[in-house]
């Protein structure tokens, strides 16, 4: 097992790297950036170190951070999700620097993070893919593959995810204007221009297969997750398992993803996700060669800590479980707790948490990174908590996450709490079959009012008052 392990992140993944460590009897270090000095992942390390520039770019400079692991004694990295986890380079520089990089191999994040290779690796090892082209170099090479595919279509950066660089087209016009935009964006998020097309599947549900793997050759699959709630290709609410899988579909599929991941020697945990129509027929969408946000309702139906099974992997140790040793029990759904305005097209909310209450009680879970007073930066990532609910049937999961968002109370900023409640309030979602259309289509009917704190009412009222004080006066001189 390792000396000491560096988390190379923040927020709540550092937490939950950190705390597993400590399960293990881990010493950590942990890196932040000055304007992240009041956060929380540095008050839970063992050990923490001031990493420079800010207020990003410390957290991807793998260099500096490279140096700061062998000056702490560190003998092993987990880079979390985000930021450096899935850069294959950085994954070989810390093996270069005789440093664990807790996930799989530079090679296999190599392969995957070219879109269009994963299509190729997995299309050779028989995974069923969305028909699509090989790389746009021109405007009249895309025009002829969109009329060999038919429309609709994807344009999808090859080097892309979380939806940056993608742009869904229904004619040769919206093509070629699309096609720039998309270059333009694939180019500024990850440098890269590189795109190509591929058929737009309708109506799709957005499912994915969690993998464990060892270096040893053996791979088990723990289930699946339904992430179709998205907003831009960004998922905000997950449930697991899928209430549309039969049994016979989820074996299936978890075999074509273990399969998928003997292709490119994968070992670690990680995701292969596809898009899943509703004839229930699957293509591959990709692989996340990292930790899932989303783990944690996993670990919830299977009773398997992911993170620590992860760093045990890196760490050379076998599988500890067979594939029929694997079972769910229940379901659970997970909010992603954004702060931003859903009533103000998901504008980013930072600032002040003036209050801060919890939800708790039997079945709840919450990874989270702040606290009552926190002051909220507009650097990172929305995401400041993860709430996660697990039931016996998938009607007390829902029953048990309602109960659990009326007890969340989060004050000074705005967080997507109120949709949620509306949302799981919804009979399409309560019934499972939600598409990655649903917030699309339903966005304006989970309209909500805000919340008026008891002191703004007192203001208003108040303000009322005065409002008829003076008018008596007023009227008596």
């Amino acid at each position: 097992m390792f000396n000491k392990v560096l988390v190379a992140n923040r927020g709540e993944i550092a937490i939950r790297v950190i705390r597993a460590c400590k399960e293990l009897g881990i010493p950590t270090v942990t890196i932040f950036t000055e304007q992240d000095a009041s956060a929380l992942h540095i008050q839970k390390a063992d050990q923490s170190i001031l990493v420079t520039p800010g207020p990003i770019a410390g957290y991807l400079d793998f260099e500096q951070i490279i140096k700061v692991a062998k000056w702490a004694g560190a003998d092993a990295i987990h880079p979390g999700y985000g930021f450096i986890a899935e850069n294959w380079r950085f994954a070989q520089a810390c093996a270069d620097n005789g440093l664990t990089f807790i996930g799989p191999p530079a090679s296999a994040i190599r392969a995957m993070g070219s879109k269009t290779q994963a299509r190729e690796i997995m299309e050779a090892a028989g995974v069923p893919i969305i028909p699509g082209s090989p790389v746009i170099d021109s405007e009249g090479v895309a025009t002829y593959w969109a009329a060999r595919i038919g429309y609709p279509l994807l344009i999808k950066a090859k080097a892309g995810g979380g939806g940056r660089g993608m742009r869904l087209v229904h004619n040769d016009d919206e093509l070629l204007r699309g096609l720039s935009s998309a270059r333009s964006e694939a180019q500024k998020t990850f440098g890269d221009e590189t795109v190509y097309l591929e058929k737009f599947v309708s109506e799709p549900k957005h499912i994915e297969i969690q993998l464990m793997a060892d270096k040893y050759g053996r791979i088990v699959h723990l289930g699946e997750r339904d992430c179709s709630i998205q907003r831009r290709h960004q998922k905000l609410i997950e449930i697991a398992p899928s209430l549309v899988l039969t049994p016979e579909k989820r074996t299936e599929m978890g075999e074509v993803a273990k399969r998928a991941a003997r292709q490119i020697g994968y070992h670690s945990v990680g995701t292969v996700e596809f898009l899943v129509d509703r004839q229930l027929n699957y293509y591959f969408l990709e692989v996340n060669t990292r930790i899932q946000v989303e783990h944690t309702i996993t670990e919830l139906i299977t009773g398997i800590d992911i993170v620590k099974e992860q760093i045990r992997l890196a760490a050379g140790e076998p599988l500890r479980l067979t594939q029929e040793e694997v079972s769910l029990r229940g379901h659970a759904i997970e909010c992603r707790i954004n702060a931003e305005d859903p009533r103000n097209n998901f504008f980013p909310s930072p600032g002040k948490i003036t209050k801060y209450q919890s939800p708790g009680g039997f079945g709840i879970r919450i990874d989270g990174c702040v606290f009552g007073g926190y002051e909220v930066p507009p650097y990172f990532d929305a995401m400041i908590s993860k709430l996660c609910a697990w039931g016996n049937t998938w009607e007390e999961a829902v029953q048990r996450m309602q109960r659990a968002l009326d007890e969340y109370l989060i004050r000074g900023i705005k967080t997507t709490i109120p949709l949620y409640k509306k949302l799981l309030q919804d009979a399409e979602f309560q019934s499972g079959q939600f598409t990655t259309e649903y917030m699309e289509n339903k966005i304006q009917e989970l309209s909500y009012e805000d919340v008026k704190e008891p002191w703004d009412i007192f203001y208003i009222a108040a303000a009322a008052l005065f409002f008829e004080l003076n008018s008596f006066y007023a009227e008596q001189s």
